[in-house]
């Protein structure tokens, strides 16, 4: 039995009430075993971590790194990747083109983002919109994406069968139990709801849908679905709750739907996804407005609800959404000009419409500031997540940098000044003097993910728990601190070292397998085999499969919850 030690480092671990105590931490077997077990055995190795901070290995929980529209993104955009200086070589006669095919800031390949990744000190990212009938792709993209660990989000309430069984008022139990199925066939953490009903409206000529409104075909509306999946997944124990992709994403005066979404839970847990794109009022000349005081106050006084931000990020990058209704609308602001709108087995859609966002445009520097206030106004860092939704609000690469705006407010308001000058005088923000300490910086990257996820070992520090671990030096430049952490550990093994990786492991996959009666598949092979190009026998994934599709990676099933 060998053990490693990190000595000496201020631990941040929330989940174990622990702030800033400095102590060691001992690896054994790739997990965390508590100190006092471990006293008379010396380590193996030992790394001197005096005056560093330890952390768990980061978690994004909505970060869009596998899947169809995560392809054509990178197939969209190969300036992107031709262009990025990593893939230059610094002398001549580099291989260049070795590093071309995973490269680019805005959509990277699958290696660069393991890569990139894990040089921050995550170890762990999710796939929020995985399509039943892509999840295969889905789950070898993200095989593909080194070192991390991964898992995906299976999309509900726009396939046909759901909205079919809806309209025509099936019983509930039924609906509950295909809800279950489909997460169990296609080896999903979770279930997100994208435009409840409004993908589908979108194949009728309907451009938009909110929440109490009748999808033209079905007469269902997007409460009708919201009310459904979060029920399904409340009595099926999922840990996760339903994440909702609201109605009205990027329309002024959406804050009011998004509030009432909140409530068409009927108090049941529910996450809301890259809430700034929801958060806009009507107020002023342009009628755009910060929505973000309601939005805060609306969560605050909600405890059935938790968000992520989707926080902007100046400069280039490519929006990839299963909101065609949406990204029909942003065509046209497609920088470059150029744009593609998909659709599968009519079970859900995409959308992929390039865009930079700019300091000077009214609307975008609102944006970042909206993305701002509602991380400091939210009183529980509990219930919000940091995202940018790569790469829709830019890359995850940009974490670093928006954790120095959320800490330090001197550096947040050089930077709004640099902004459009009507943008700041529309905002709160230069009035907003919280800073976030590293212990809430610790909960909104690692164990409020993690708790949210229902990820028992991972997001903390305390014995059993997998041994994956940052560690950065102490440093007032916050930013330059999470960029490259001294040590880097997943699994137990140290993986980089100052930005440098050594190692480049496999990570594995978390899914969970909700009880549910399998009479419903009778129910779907009907479906299928009438209106499928694909059979039925195939559609379920085995974990023998995902094992393959996973390069080896460990399976790690998530417990359902007892509620």
């Amino acid at each position: 039995m060998s053990l490693t030690r990190i000595r000496g480092a201020a631990v941040y671990d929330p989940a174990n009430g622990i702030d800033g105590v400095r102590r060691d931490i001992i690896i054994r077997d790739g997990r965390i075993v508590d100190n006092a077990q471990s006293e008379s055995i010396p380590p193996e190795r030992d790394f001197d971590a005096s005056g560093m901070i330890a952390m768990a290995g980061g978690i994004d929980l909505h970060s869009h790194i596998g899947g169809g529209k995560t392809n054509l993104s990178r197939l969209l955009l190969p300036e992107d990747h031709r262009n990025d200086a990593r893939a230059i070589p610094d002398k001549p006669g580099e291989g260049r083109y070795m590093r071309l095919p995973s490269c680019g800031t805005c959509a990277p390949g699958t290696l660069a983002t393991g890569y990139r990744y894990a040089e921050m000190g995550y170890t762990a990212a999710f796939e929020p919109a995985m399509v039943a009938s892509n999840a295969r792709h889905t789950h070898l993209e993200m095989g593909d994406t080194p070192i991390i660990d991964h898992g995906a989000y299976v999309m509900m309430g726009n396939d046909e069968l759901f909205l079919q069984m809806l309209a025509a008022n099936e019983d509930f139990e039924r609906m509950r139990d295909y809800v279950g199925w489909t997460i169990d066939a296609n080896k999903a953490l979770g279930v997100k709801v994208v435009n409840p009903g409004g993908i589908s409206a979108f194949k009728f000529n309907q451009r938009s849908l909110d929440l109490d409104e009748g999808h033209v075909h079905y007469g269902i509306t997007p409460r009708d679905v919201l009310r459904t999946l979060t029920r399904a997944l409340s009595e099926l124990r999922v840990p996760h709750p339903l994440h909702v992709h609201a109605s009205n994403l990027g329309v002024p005066g959406n804050v009011h739907s998004t509030i009432a979404t909140m409530d068409a839970s009927d108090g049941l847990p529910i996450h809301l996804t890259h809430i700034q794109f929801h958060s806009y009022g009507t107020e002023g000349p342009l009628k755009f407005s910060s929505g973000a005081r309601a939005i805060a106050e609306a969560v605050n006084a909600r405890p059935h609800v938790t968000i992520d931000v989707g926080q902007i990020i100046f400069g280039q990058t490519v929006s990839a959404s299963g909101d065609t209704m949406m990204q029909f609308r942003n065509a046209p602001l497609s920088r470059p000009r150029k744009w593609i709108l998909g659709d599968i087995e009519c079970d859900g859609g995409c959308g992929v419409v390039p865009f930079r966002y700019r300091e000077q445009s009214f609307v975008n520097a609102l944006q970042w500031i909206i993305g701002l206030e509602i991380f400091l106004l939210v009183d529980d860092p509990w219930r919000v997540s940091m995202t940018t939704d790569h790469p829709n609000g830019g890359p995850f690469t940009s974490y670093p940098h928006l954790i120095r705006l959320l800490m330090d407010k001197p550096f947040r308001d050089e930077q709004l000044d640099k902004l459009n000058a009507d943008a700041k005088v529309a905002s709160v923000l230069s009035g907003i003097t919280r800073e976030l300490s590293l212990y809430e910086i610790a909960i909104i990257t690692r164990a409020g993910p993690a708790r949210l996820l229902g990820l028992a070992d991972r997001g903390h520090l305390g014995a059993g728990a997998a041994a994956d671990i940052a560690v950065y030096r102490e440093d007032a430049d916050r930013e330059r601190m999470f960029t490259s952490p001294a040590f880097v550990f997943k699994d137990g093994e140290l993986i980089a070292r100052d930005g440098t990786l050594l190692q480049t492991p496999t990570g594995g996959i978390h899914f969970v397998t909700p009880d549910y009666d399998r009479a419903i598949e009778q129910r779907v092979r009907d479906y299928t085999h009438a209106n499928l190009a694909g059979r039925f026998e195939n559609i379920a994934i085995g974990d023998d499969e995902m094992c393959t599709v996973c390069n080896g990676g460990k399976l790690l099933p998530v417990a359902c919850e007892r509620r």
